[in-house]
């Protein structure tokens, strides 16, 4: 999704062993909240969102990753690593917090990649690395073959509801049915903004977006667009070699708008802009809550692109 989320500071990943073996005194017994309801822990914003719609007032849904973080920055505390492992249920994708990945129990996590048929990282990863660029191998991509990002896919969206319904079912009896329901319902919502999406980039007079990251993998594999990124990883600056590659490439697809987003900078994008003679503009990766929700969200990203590509309904 790929972007830094494969990344923690060594420091860090020190840290976060050493909670571990701390944590694992602890651990034992599934957690309910103080109103007895079962407690699940979502490791960042889509899947907040996607949780609390399943959910429901059946359970108590709390997220890992604070809003105005991108969720490869949180640093597990003990509290945090005990949650997860003594969760009625973690919902995470594998690969995107490594730490969470370490921390979060098998028999009651649920790793919404497996739901569904995922994309490989970025073409470019490994293929056009030099100075200032890492690879995808300096990422630990070799450990994970494909793009995390699949929130970014509604249809996908829609198939992980549905299973996450299933599996908060066989978590919670008692309410199994209540979960289906909502998840059907969730389902739908996605469903009909997948057709939305459809429809509004059928006619484009380019189909071809320049992104800061390479974190739109799933949509524009959903949609028939040609993703471009300039580095697999928001943090990283670019080679002088990696932008010049671009920007060539960006002029003879005939791009007019290079992608930012609201939690990275958007010096490289900008620059990479004033050499194509092109414009900026913000498209939400939804790694972090947005002002609204994820609906709204993915609404305002789809008028940017029709905007940005010039598309007609």
């Amino acid at each position: 999704m790929m972007s830094g989320f494969s990344r923690l500071r060594a420091g860090g990943l020190l840290a976060t062993a050493a909670l571990f073996a701390t944590a694992a005194c602890g651990a034992g017994a599934a957690e309910t909240a103080p109103d007895g309801k079962p407690a699940v822990v979502a490791a960042f914003y889509p899947l907040q969102w996607l949780t609390e719609q399943v959910g429901g007032s059946d359970a108590q849904v709390s997220g890992l990753t604070p809003p105005g973080v991108e969720p490869h920055d949180v640093e597990l505390g003990i509290q945090q690593v005990t949650e997860l492992k003594n969760a009625t249920l973690a919902v995470y994708v594998k690969g995107v917090q490594p730490a969470v990945d370490e921390a979060v129990e098998p028999d009651t996590s649920f790793d919404a990649a497996t739901s569904v048929a995922t994309i490989p990282v970025g073409e470019h990863a490994g293929e056009h690395a030099g100075e200032g660029e890492e690879s995808a191998e300096e990422h630990g991509h070799e450990e994970l073959p494909y793009d995390p990002h699949l929130w970014l896919d509604p249809s996908r969206l829609a198939t992980v509801a549905t299973k996450l319904g299933e599996r908060l079912a066989t978590a919670d009896p008692a309410h199994a049915q209540g979960y289906k329901d909502r998840a059907a319902k969730t389902a739908a919502a996605l469903t009909a903004l997948d057709q939305e999406f459809a429809k509004g980039l059928t006619t484009c007079t380019t189909r071809t977006l320049v992104t800061a990251h390479e974190a739109f993998g799933y949509l524009s594999d959903r949609y028939r667009l040609k993703q471009i990124g300039i580095t697999l990883d928001p943090e990283t600056e670019p080679s002088p070699a990696r932008l010049s590659e671009v920007a060539k490439l960006a002029k003879a697809e005939g791009v007019t708008t290079i992608f930012t987003e609201a939690l990275v900078s958007p010096k490289v994008a900008e620059v990479l802009a004033s050499q194509v003679g092109a414009k900026t503009a913000v498209l939400d990766p939804l790694e972090s809550k947005p002002s609204g929700d994820y609906l709204s969200a993915m609404r305002d990203n789809l008028k940017t692109l029709q905007t940005a590509l010039g598309c007609t309904a």
